[in-house]
This record gives structure tokens, C-alpha cells and sequence, in this order.
């Protein structure tokens, strides 16, 4: 009784206060720029955590963490990786970059940068359509860890779980728009930090120390599974074997297209254009380093290391004590191991982890729909503003987000984060660094690297890649095999065959094409204040 009246007052103030902050931004939503980009005036440490939230959700803690107790911490790559690439790259290379080509082009959305940079509104509304389309399944994985740790904690049914989390951050994304999204990041950011800073201490303690921890874990490596030692698999503080499949599954599919990933999530992308300056981007780096290497870390380690804990306790692995299901790992751990009352506010922290990124891809999703693919595509930009049409695109892709939860099978939160990164990889990336870094990249050299990224990317995942492949049963229907070919290529990411592909016909369709005018080259990378 006292642990419920705890967990409710816990959830109530937390509600308020996300509430209260998503009130701030309607207050200060008084116009489209507002809504679309928060007014392109947002403080940089607000930018920091909004970005880092938005970009760390229960994918990483629960999906990746999972991962990380079932195949050991060779995971930690992708931390590297999260850093290296997904804050200093981005925010120095590439946020001032997009930062000064959105204010020369008065752009809103990151699709409708990279259409206005090459004159094409095919590019506008073919990416709109890709985010409208897709990233449902990457959203829906956010929605599953947040709804497995609340089954888990509280005993609540799965499905009133995903529910719950959906309407109360659809409430606020749909009435403040992106400031209101970006307050309440900051606001969840700060307290995911705190949250996972009390389970690293914790766990080590538990453990008897960093140095014993990990040594007890290098020691279970005997304990591997036989079915995983042969795919690879050599302990849970080593790499799997290279060239084995649980090898090219790590590397290929999660520290790559993950890692590389992240530069073209369009969600991302769009906070760039969010600041008053590109000296606001620099001052971002030095909170949201930090902030990315506290949540991404402890979630890798903490999965890793509830191998030992769960064998001093129970004798088993932790992929055993979750029935097989490597999303249930995290959750587990942290109701068997942690006390009551940090299972409170670590619930309230993935709370914040789900809704801070469902809530910018739900505005993300809102904008594709409403603006880009509607406004600028459907209607040639001939209607005024679309904020309702947006509020509409947000409530359908919610509810598609919404059956993807209740219908992927188990354990597919990794990989559904993966398959969308690794998308956006091949379709976006080699087209947005082109927009920002290279003048003589053409409209029809964007255009046919967008579709060969697209399609080649969606090819390999159905008829190629053998989890996708034998998962859809599509190259099975039509061509009477699981996967068109055999051996290694069916363990390899389309990021490594389609991201090539796309910056190849990118390259070559360019140099063989008319480039833009020399004008309208000044006006996009022309300097602003």
C-alpha cells in the first residue's frame, strides 16, 4: 500500500511538471515558426538535453541494454560511436551547416530544407512520405520498452501500458508543438541523468566494486549458451568472433547503422535549426557529450553486468530469467535488484526516456505529413499555414505507432531502432551532407540518390538480409527460398550495400548534370548573423 501511494504521488508531480512545461510551450507557440522550429530562439543547454533526449529513449536503455545482456559489451562501440559522431560531428559539422542553410532558406522541417536547397518539392514530399511511412516502426519500439518496464513494475497490462504513454505525449506534442517538445525533453533529460547515475552506483555496489563487477562477468564467459557460442559469441566482456553472425549483427547492424545512422534523423536534424546561432550549436557539445556517454553507457554496462547478479542470485543467465526476450532483461534487473523505491523513480526516468522521444517523432511524423507531403507536394505550397493538417498527420501516425506496438513479436526494439537508422542512412544521409558540404551537387544527382538509397536499402531488408527476409516471408512467397542469396551477404546491414550505392549515383549523376545557379548556391550557403 505505502509503495503504491509512493509511486502515485511520484507519477502525479511528474505528470504536473511535464504538464507545466508543455503549458510554457503553447504559452510561447504564437506563430508557425513557433510550432515548426520553436521560434529558432531555444537556449543551447535546452537544445542539449532536448537533442540527447529526443535521440536516447527506451530503444537505447531497454532494447540496447537488453542486447547488451545477452551478447556482452561489445555494445559499448556504439558509445563511442553515440559521441564521436552523434554530438561532435553533428552538432560542429553538421548543425551549423544546417543551422545557416535553414535561416538563408526559411525552412521549417528537415525535409523541406534539403527540398528548397535543390528547388524540388519531390524531394519535399518523397522524404515526407519515407518519415510518414517508416518511422511508425522505430517509434513503436520506443513505445514497447517504455510499456514492458510498466508491465514489469507494475503489473499493469501491456496493452494499457502503450496507452497510457501515447495519450499523455500526444496531448502535449498536438497542443504546444516543438517548444512544448523540447521543454519537456529538457525537463525528462535532467532527470534520465540523474536516474542513471543512481543505477550505475547502485550496481557496482551491489556487485562489490567496478573491478570485481567486471571481472565476475569476464568469469561467466564458460556459461555461454552452445547455440550462442556458435554463432559467435566468446563472453560478455570480449567481441564475438569475427565474421560470425552475432559479429556482423554488432558491428554492421547496430554499432554502424546506429552509429552512422544518426546523422540523418530527420527529428534530429530539425533541432539545429532551432538556435539563434551557430556559437549556441558549440555550447551544446559540452552538456550533451556528457549527457549521451551517462545514459548510453550505464544502459550497456548495467545490461552486461545483470549476468551476474542474476547467476549469484538465481543461477541463471539474464537472457534466461527474461524467457528469451531481450527486452525483458533491463526491466527484470531492476525489479530484482534495486530497491523499491528507486524502482519508483526509475520507472518516472524511462517514463521520460519514452516520451521525450515519442514526442519528437510524433511532431516529426506530424510535420511530414502536414507540411511537407500535404502543403508542399499535394498542394504546390498554394494553402497558407498547415498546423491543423499537422495536428492530423500527428494523431494517424500515433495510431499506427500505436497497432505496431501491440503486433511486433518480442525482443524487437534493437532491431526496429536499427532498421529505421539504417533507412535514413542510405535515403538521407549522402543527400543531406551533398546539400550542406558540396556546391555542385544537383537536384537530379539528390533525387536519384534518394531513390536508389530508398529502394536498395528496402530490397535488401526483404529479399536479402536474412532476419528481415525470413521474418516477412516475401522472397519466400515469390521466389521459393527465405533470402535471393546464401553465405555471408545475408548477415550484412543495408547500410553497408545501399549508403555506397546512394553516395556513388549521388557523385556521378551530379558531375553529369547541370548544377544550380550560381544565385541560388549564394542564397543557400550565404552567411547570417
Amino acid at each position: 500500500m505505502a509503495s503504491s501511494m509512493v509511486l502515485g504521488i511520484a507519477v502525479l508531480i511528474y505528470l504536473m511538471i511535464t504538464s507545466y512545461c508543455g503549458w510554457l510551450g503553447y504559452k510561447h507557440t504564437k506563430s508557425t515558426d513557433d510550432f515548426m522550429v520553436g521560434g529558432r530562439k531555444v537556449n543551447p543547454f535546452i537544445l542539449a538535453l532536448s537533442y540527447g533526449a529526443a535521440f536516447i529513449s527506451t530503444s537505447a536503455i531497454i532494447g540496447f541494454g537488453g542486447y547488451a545482456g545477452a551478447f556482452g559489451m561489445g555494445i559499448l562501440w556504439l558509445v563511442f560511436m553515440n559521441i564521436f559522431v552523434g554530438i561532435f560531428i553533428a552538432f560542429i559539422a553538421f548543425g551549423s551547416r544546417t543551422r545557416r542553410m535553414g535561416v538563408n532558406l526559411k525552412a521549417v522541417t528537415f525535409p523541406e530544407l534539403i527540398g528548397r536547397r535543390f528547388q524540388s518539392r519531390f524531394i519535399q514530399g518523397f522524404s515526407g512520405l519515407l518519415i510518414a511511412i517508416f518511422m511508425p516502426i522505430y517509434t513503436s519500439g520506443v513505445l514497447i520498452g517504455g510499456a514492458r518496464f510498466m508491465e514489469t513494475a507494475l503489473g499493469i497490462d501491456y496493452n494499457t501500458s502503450v496507452l497510457i504513454i501515447t495519450i499523455i505525449t500526444a496531448a502535449y506534442v498536438i497542443i504546444g508543438g516543438l517548444l512544448a517538445v523540447m521543454y519537456t525533453d529538457a525537463m525528462q533529460g535532467a532527470l534520465m541523468f540523474i536516474g542513471m547515475a543512481i543505477l550505475m552506483v547502485l550496481t557496482y555496489t551491489k556487485l562489490g566494486g567496478v573491478t570485481e563487477a567486471h571481472q565476475a562477468l569476464t568469469n561467466l564467459a564458460y556459461l555461454v549458451p552452445e547455440t550462442m557460442a556458435q554463432q559467435g559469441h566468446t563472453g560478455w566482456t570480449s567481441m564475438p568472433a569475427f565474421g560470425s553472425p552475432i559479429w556482423w549483427t554488432l558491428v554492421s547492424t547496430i554499432i554502424l547503422g546506429v552509429g552512422i545512422g544518426v546523422l540523418a534523423q530527420p527529428q534530429l536534424a530539425v533541432r539545429f535549426m532551432t538556435v539563434k546561432d551557430t556559437t549556441s550549436l558549440k555550447r551544446a557539445v559540452l552538456s550533451g557529450g556528457p549527457f549521451i556517454f551517462m545514459m548510453v553507457g550505464v544502459a550497456y554496462v548495467v545490461g552486461a553486468l545483470s549476468n551476474v547478479y542474476f547467476i549469484n542470485t538465481r543461477g541463471m543467465l539474464s537472457i534466461d530469467v527474461a524467457g528469451g526476450n531481450i527486452d525483458k532483461i533491463i526491466p527484470e534487473y531492476i525489479n530484482s535488484a534495486m530497491p523499491e523505491i528507486f524502482i519508483v523513480f526509475f520507472m518516472l526516468t524511462l517514463l521520460a526516456a519514452a516520451m521525450s522521444t515519442l514526442s519528437s517523432q510524433f511532431h516529426n511524423m506530424g510535420t511530414a505529413i502536414g507540411h511537407d507531403l500535404y502543403r508542399e507536394f499535394i498542394m504546390h505550397g498554394k494553402i497558407g499555414h498547415t498546423i491543423s493538417i499537422t495536428k492530423l498527420g500527428i494523431a494517424l501516425t500515433i495510431i499506427i505507432s500505436v497497432i505496431l506496438a501491440y503486433i511486433l513479436p518480442a525482443g524487437i526494439i534493437a532491431r526496429a531502432t536499427a532498421i529505421f537508422f539504417g533507412l535514413t542512412a542510405a535515403a538521407f544521409l549522402p543527400m543531406y551532407t551533398g546539400a550542406i558540404f558540396w556546391k555542385r551537387m544537383t537536384k537530379e544527382g539528390a533525387i536519384a540518390s534518394l531513390l536508389v538509397g530508398t529502394f536498395s536499402s528496402l530490397f535488401w531488408l526483404t529479399f536479402v538480409h536474412e532476419k528481415e527476409a525470413t521474418a516477412l516471408g516475401i522472397s519466400q512467397a515469390v521466389f521459393g527460398q527465405a533470402t535471393l542469396i546464401t553465405g555471408t551477404w545475408t548477415l550484412v546491414d543495408p547500410i553497408l550495400v545501399a549508403t555506397p550505392l546512394s553516395v556513388l549515383v549521388a557523385i556521378i549523376v551530379s558531375l553529369l548534370t547541370k548544377p544550380a545557379s550560381k544565385e541560388h548556391i549564394e542564397k543557400c550557403f550565404g552567411k547570417t548573423m
